[in-house]
Formats: C-alpha cells, structure tokens, sequence
C-alpha cells in the first residue's frame, strides 16, 4: 500500500459524492472517476498514462452508493498493478465489473431493506415513548454505521484487492439482514401496540372505538395476507397494498390523536 494516507483520504471523502453526477449514460461513473482521480495522480506521474487510466473509469458503473467504497479501493490496488507492469490495463475495469452487480445486491439487501428500516423502526418506538431525543439517536447512528462500513469497505478493497470478496463474506451481512428485519418486524408491531394504547389512554370513546377498528382491520389484513400468498399471489402487490391500507390508518388515527391532543 503505497498511496499516503492523506490521498486516501481524499479519495474516501470524494467517495461520500459518488452519485452526485449519477447520469442515465454511465450511472455512477462520472463519481467514480472523480473518487479516484487524487489516487491516478499519485500511481501515473505521466499524464498521457494518467488520462488513459482516467478513461477506463468512465464506462459503465452503478452499485449500491455504500458498497462501491470496496470496489473504489479494489480499483486503485489494481491500477498500483497496472503501473508496476504487473497487470494489463483492462484489469482494472474488469474487477470494476464483476463485483459491482453482486455488491449491489449486498447492500440493497442490507442497508435499504434492513438495516435502515430496523433503525427508523427502533426511533418510532423511542419516539413514542421518551421523546424526540431517539429519532436524533437513531440518525447519529445509522449514519456512524454506514460511514464506518464504508471506510472498512474502501481500506480492505485497497488492501485485498480481489481478497476483498472473502472480507465481504465474513461480514455475513445477508445473515445480519434477516436478524435486523426480523427485529425490526417486532419494533413495528410494538409502535403500533403504543399507538393503539395512547388512543385508549386518551380517554374518548370515539378513539377506543377506531382503535378497535384498527386492531381488528390489522389481523383481517394479515390473515388475508397469508391466504393469499398461500394460494400463489405475487408479494409485491400484496406489499404495495397493505402499505397503502397502513398510511391511511396511521395518518387518520394520528390526525384523531393530535387534534384531541
């Protein structure tokens, strides 16, 4: 690892902005050549090898915006290869392709489907019943988890190169996913046992009645739910649907609960 410490820096720093100029004719390559052009400028004292190199970097790129930090890293361990001779100068693009689809699954699975749902789960249930103080927890740490994946990701791709799969492996983020799901499925079903208790606590017969009402729409809902995906229905409207019904009991029975407040 010879880039300074400094210039990784930077090139991490740029990383944060990768989607920042995401366009529909390379997606995410116009942040990726951004990202790394402090490291070409570093390896490729040449500037005719140094703008070959930069080129190599504006085709096609999209993956998950946290996940690339491994493939940006990867990148440049390859271009150090490249400029020691001990690679050919396609290699660079092609680690660049076959990782960017699988690491983009990772990391929708991860953090878009799990973890992110998981925390704004846990700041609904603090904000139920202490506060305003858990929804700035669970933004500080959303974002100090993400940031500090993100910086592992960059510093094992650079370290690894084509390693950086096998550290990926370890972090058995799938596996993690399905816990955080799984939790957050159960801090959902608690939010909504709160809120159905402060509509009982509020003491009108009008909001016990819609509470009921909510609670018994909840289990038709589910038990319809598991029917139909029983008998072959796609889950994606399914999904859709029971959304839909959600917002629209959450937003009337929260509008009876302010107003009465």
């Amino acid at each position: 690892m010879s880039l300074p410490a400094a210039t990784q820096a930077r090139v991490f720093w740029r990383c944060l902005f990768i989607q920042a100029a995401w366009n529909r004719r390379g997606m995410q390559n116009l942040g990726f050549a951004f990202a790394i052009d402090p490291a070409l400028r570093r390896i490729y004292l040449d500037p005719a090898a140094r703008e070959e190199a930069l080129r190599r970097h504006l085709g096609v790129f999209n993956c998950h915006p946290f996940m690339a930090a491994a493939i940006l890293g990867g990148a440049i361990h390859h271009e150090e290869r490249v400029a020691a001779g001990e690679e050919p100068g396609a290699a660079p693009a092609q680690y660049k392709a076959a990782l960017q689809g699988p690491l983009a699954a990772v990391g929708d699975g991860f953090f878009w489907t799990a973890l992110r749902p998981f925390v704004g789960a846990a700041a609904v249930v603090g904000a139920l019943t202490v506060g305003w103080l858990p929804v700035v927890a669970a933004l500080l740490v959303y974002n100090g988890i993400a940031l500090a994946l993100r910086w592992h990701l960059f510093q094992a791709g650079y370290r690894l190169g084509d390693g950086v799969v096998g550290a990926i492996a370890r972090l058995s983020l799938p596996r993690q996913a399905d816990r955080l799901r799984f939790a957050a499925t159960a801090l959902c079903g608690a939010a909504a046992g709160l809120l159905l208790l402060a509509a009982w606590r509020s003491g009108r017969p009008a909001l016990h009645g819609l509470s009921t009402a909510a609670a018994a729409s909840v289990a038709v809902g589910a038990g319809v739910s598991w029917l139909a995906l029983s008998r072959g229905a796609p889950l994606l409207p399914l999904a859709y649907a029971a959304i839909a019904v959600a917002v629209v009991a959450a937003v009337i029975l929260g509008g009876h609960l302010v107003g009465g407040a």
